[in-house]
C-alpha cells in the first residue's frame, strides 16, 4: 500500500506511524483508517520491531478524530459508520507489543480514544485531552466509553462525555490517562527511553501480558459492535447531522429542536 495520510517509518526496532493531516489537526478519514490498519498489521508482525509509537505530525495535535469535512450522514469510509474504527481500534490491542501514544498536542474526540487505547501515553506538556462527540453529534459507544471507564473510573469517564471539556496533560496524568508528561523540548527523548526499556525486555513476556491485560476488557469489544450499529442509526438523524453542520458552519448546535 502506498501511504498518502500518514507516514511509517522503522529505526533500531521501533516502528512510528504518524498521522500526516496538520491540515486538518491530524483528524482521520476513510482512507486514514485503512492506511493506519496496514501500518500496524505491518509492524504488529514484523519480528524486528518491538514497540510502535503513534503519533501526529507538527506540534498542534496527536489526533482530533473523525474529520467532519468527510462525515455527511456517513464518513467517506467502510464500515457501520463509514469509517474501520473498530477494526483500527481492536489492532491497537491485538498487536503482540506495546503501542505507546507520543501526544505532543491535542487528543481530542476519536483522537482521545486513540491516545487511551494505547498501551502507554507519554505526553507533552503542552498536550490537551477531551471528547467533543455529544458537542458534534457523535459519540464512542465502546472503547472510548466502557474502557474509558476503566482507565479513569466512571464519574470522570461520564464527565469527560458530558460536559466535553479540555484538560491539561498534567491532568490527564493525575487521573491515569497519560503515563508521564514532560517538557514539549524532552518529549521525543523520553519516549526514546520507553521505547529502548521496553526493547530489552522479553517480547514473548510482554506479548503474554498484553494479552491479560487485554482479557479483563475484551468484553467491551462486543460492547462497541452493538453501540456502532446503533451509531450508524444516530448518524442518519437529524439531530446528529445538527452537530456536523454546525461545526462545519462555526456555530452553536440546536440540538434540541430535532430530539425525537
Amino acid at each position: 500500500m502506498t501511504y498518502e495520510d500518514i507516514l511509517f517509518d522503522v529505526k533500531d526496532g521501533v516502528a512510528t506511524i504518524t498521522i500526516n493531516r496538520p491540515q486538518v489537526m491530524n483528524a482521520f478519514r476513510g482512507q486514514t483508517c485503512e492506511e493506519l490498519i496496514h501500518a500496524l498489521n505491518r509492524a504488529g508482525w514484523d519480528k524486528s520491531i518491538g514497540v510502535i509509537v503513534l503519533t501526529g505530525a507538527g506540534d498542534r495535535a496527536f489526533c482530533t478524530g473523525g474529520d467532519q469535512s468527510a462525515h455527511d450522514g456517513q464518513y467517506d469510509g467502510r464500515g457501520m459508520i463509514g469509517l474501520p474504527v473498530e477494526d483500527l481500534q481492536s489492532l491497537i490491542r491485538d498487536v503482540p507489543k506495546p503501542v505507546i501514544a507520543r501526544v505532543q498536542g491535542y487528543a481530542i474526540g476519536g483522537g482521545n480514544v486513540l491516545a487511551t487505547l494505547c498501551d502507554l501515553t507519554i505526553a507533552s506538556e503542552k498536550a490537551q485531552f477531551g471528547q467533543v462527540g455529544p458537542k458534534v453529534g457523535s459519540v464512542d459507544p465502546g472503547f472510548g466509553t466502557a474502557y474509558l471507564a476503566r482507565i479513569v473510573g466512571e464519574k470522570k469517564a461520564r464527565e469527560i462525555w458530558y460536559l466535553c471539556r479540555r484538560y491539561t496533560a498534567a491532568e490527564a496524568e493525575r487521573m491515569g490517562l497519560v503515563n508521564v508528561v514532560v517538557p514539549h523540548d524532552q518529549l521525543d527523548a523520553e519516549v526514546a527511553r520507553w521505547c529502548a526499556e521496553i526493547l530489552e525486555r522479553s517480547p514473548t513476556a510482554i506479548a503474554i501480558a498484553k494479552r491479560s491485560f487485554n482479557a479483563d476488557s475484551e468484553n467491551i469489544r462486543g460492547i462497541s459492535g452493538m453501540g456502532m450499529q446503533a451509531l450508524t442509526m444516530y448518524y442518519a438523524t437529524e439531530e446528529s447531522k445538527e452537530g456536523v453542520r454546525a461545526f462545519n458552519e462555526k456555530r452553536k448546535p440546536d440540538f434540541r429542536k430535532y430530539q425525537k
